[in-house]
């Protein structure tokens, strides 16, 4: 039974049928907002991880090990929600934050500029990933993930910082500048998203405070792209003419988020 329950509040949470974590795309298809000279390298603005036996790791493993309990609940489903990057699914979390719906079949000029963001700090995570190779908090001893199709993958990426986290806050981030009357909801919805990756059990908590620094460094250097400011003045323009003309998150999931925001594992 409580399976069965936890399967429909994922369902409600979700647009689709996919809700396993998606592994941040290549995107070789578009140019990102960086030129070689302008594209920003954590690791040398990014504090290294903590180091086994430090007083942050130890911070870490506590962590970990407390939100293990969490799985079958609620806030384990909003996670299991949460791993879904594919850009639909990414923007329309942050309906309840914004008041409205985000459907991003009607937000062309958004959806494009999500995207593009995507491409542009991929780059960088993938070469932090890479330079520390921090092994997942799960990757030798079993305990539950909440996207278990993706272990396999996730034990051979390196964990800090946290990618999800890193696209999670650099979409608040823009969020609350094209919406600014609903800065305070898209902020506090933007920290959830990168806390659901501490609950799911496949990122250290030093890994997601990384990912917000991440994301926060990329977008402050994107905004030195013209190309960017053009695309964040096209989206702002499509989001003023869509957000009173489209539906009303689910009450639902939005108390959902909410009590989320209220019992940080941080």
């Amino acid at each position: 039974m409580a399976h069965a329950v936890l399967f429909c509040i994922i369902l409600s949470l979700s647009p689709g049928t996919g809700i396993a974590a998606e592994p941040l795309s290549t995107n070789d298809d578009k140019i990102g907002y960086f030129t070689p000279a302008t594209q920003p390298d954590a690791t040398a603005y990014l504090p290294p991880p903590p180091q086994p036996g430090t007083a942050r790791q130890m911070v870490d493993d506590q962590a970990f090990t407390s939100t293990r309990m969490l799985k079958g609940s609620r806030r384990w489903a909003l996670a299991t929600s949460d791993a879904d990057l594919h850009e639909d699914a990414l923007l329309r979390s942050f309906s309840c934050a914004a008041g409205f719906t985000i459907n991003s079949a009607n937000l062309p000029h958004l959806t494009a500029l999500i995207h593009r963001m995507d491409v542009s700090e991929t780059t960088d995570m993938r070469k932090s990933k890479s330079y520390w190779h921090r092994a997942r908090p799960f990757v030798g001893n079993g305990q539950p993930i909440c996207t278990e199709d993706d272990r396999e993958h996730l034990a051979t990426s390196g964990s800090y910082p946290s990618g999800h986290t890193m696209l999670g806050w650099s979409t608040a981030l823009v969020l609350a500048e094209l919406l600014p009357q609903q800065a305070t909801q898209i902020l506090q919805r933007g920290r959830v998203f990168g806390e659901s990756r501490i609950i799911c059990g496949v990122h250290w908590e030093s890994d997601v405070q990384a990912g917000y620094m991440l994301g926060a460094a990329e977008i402050a250097a994107m905004h030195g792209s013209p190309d960017f400011r053009a695309d964040m003045e096209q989206a702002r323009a499509e989001l003023a003419a869509q957000q009173h003309n489209t539906a009303r998150p689910r009450k639902r999931t939005c108390a959902l988020e909410q009590d989320a925001a209220r019992h940080s594992p941080l």
